[in-house]
């Protein structure tokens, strides 16, 4: 495909796959809110093999070259586990997505769109879903609020211009991502102390750390509160048993006791909360790459980080005790514990909460509660093939 003097091709060689994880260094030079990933973690993200999600997954990756410069990229992906969601929950049959979106300007943006839609088109979709990176539960979304702050771990950063390059190629918005921050240095309002004085007081709760010596036995408690607490969000797609055990080993090196909280009713976990010291603070100095000193650098500082900011990615409460006051009581209590062991242990004085859907009233009215402020929407878009 050709517009002018700009081509568009899949990527055929290890050359191309090198071109494709070493473009955002060119796209985002002079960018210093932009926080410049482990391109061992993008070559493994986009590799089948090393990334679980292609055992339910297809994809392809398109390079832009205009006079033989690489200067986009997108993907093109189908999850057949998300095509077998009901279409209520924003997924469903027929829809396909695509991400990893740079581009220089507007008519490469316009030219590989095109291309992504034609792959989704030729393998039978009808609906196009993205951007998502690639799995919904990766980094979704295109950052349309928020250019000003560096992206914390494991979420996207875009430039200001792919908006109207998205809206121009005729998608409309269908679902925002916000994200939330706080200063962790202040205690709670008082009513939240309140709240988590009194369920203190409840025999029938008991909120604990994880035992990171138990790591296998705790995820699994953690995904199957997952499971059933996300089950009807709106692009929801099942975790696998492998992408557990993928996720887990990635993340176990940020994994600390004291950040990852289960709460359990009358013996029963009921509800968890998972918060992440921010690698991008360790990482981003490092330039994408370990190597010659980088991953020592890295290990000294995973011995016990002292970070900025604390991230909360998952938070989840069973669906049966969903919108009730003892959800917000046990959501409450865990923000406050982890707040006190991000404070004391590890220097933190900033939290940042999400992605939170924008209907999700009740975690909406939690980070309202406890005096947090949006700093950051992604947008997810959608068109009809």
């Amino acid at each position: 495909m050709a517009h002018s003097d700009l081509v568009i091709t899949p990527i055929a060689s290890k050359a191309d796959r090198k071109a494709f994880v070493d473009l955002p260094w060119r796209v985002y030079a002079g960018d210093p809110h932009w926080a410049p990933p482990l391109k061992s973690e993008v070559y493994a993200l986009i590799t089948p093999g090393k990334n679980p999600f292609f055992g339910h997954a297809e994809a392809q990756y398109f390079l832009a070259r205009r006079n033989g410069q690489v200067v986009g990229r997108v993907s093109a992906h189908i999850d057949h586990l998300a095509l077998s969601q009901p279409a209520e929950q924003g997924m469903g049959p027929g829809t396909g997505n695509f991400g990893l979106f740079e581009a220089e300007d507007a008519e490469i943006g316009a030219a590989l769109i095109e291309a992504a839609e034609g792959w989704l088109r030729a393998k039978g979709m009808s609906r196009v879903l993205g951007p998502i990176s690639l799995s919904i539960w990766e980094e979704p979304g295109l950052l349309i609020q928020g250019f000003d702050h560096r992206p914390t771990v494991m979420m996207g950063h875009a430039k200001p211009s792919y908006q109207p390059m998205i809206e121009g190629a005729g998608y409309q918005p269908v679902k925002q991502l916000k994200t939330y921050e706080l200063d962790i240095t202040k205690p709670f309002p008082p009513l939240i102390q309140r709240i988590v004085a009194s369920g203190e007081k409840s025999d029938r709760i008991r909120v604990r750390k994880v035992d990171k010596s138990k790591f296998d036995e705790e995820a699994a408690i953690i995904l199957a509160i997952l499971n059933d607490a996300w089950g009807r969000n709106w692009g929801f797609v099942p975790i696998t048993d492998e992408e557990v055990a993928h996720f887990g080993k990635q993340l176990k090196p940020i994994v600390f006791n004291d950040l990852i909280m289960i709460a359990e009713l009358e013996g029963e976990p009921v509800a968890f909360m998972m918060t992440l010291p921010d690698l991008n603070e360790a990482t981003a100095p490092l330039n994408g790459s370990l190597f010659p000193f980088g991953w020592a650098k890295l290990l000294w500082w995973l011995r016990k980080p002292q970070v900025r900011t604390m991230r909360v990615p998952l938070m989840g409460v069973v669906q049966r005790l969903q919108a009730s006051r003892l959800a917000s009581q046990l959501a409450f209590m865990m923000i406050e514990y982890i707040r006190r062991a991000a404070t004391t242990h590890y220097g933190a004085t900033r939290g940042e909460i999400g992605w939170v859907l924008d209907d999700n009233q009740g975690m909406n009215a939690i980070a309202d509660a406890i005096e947090s402020k949006v700093n950051k929407i992604y947008q997810i878009y959608e068109k009809d093939l």
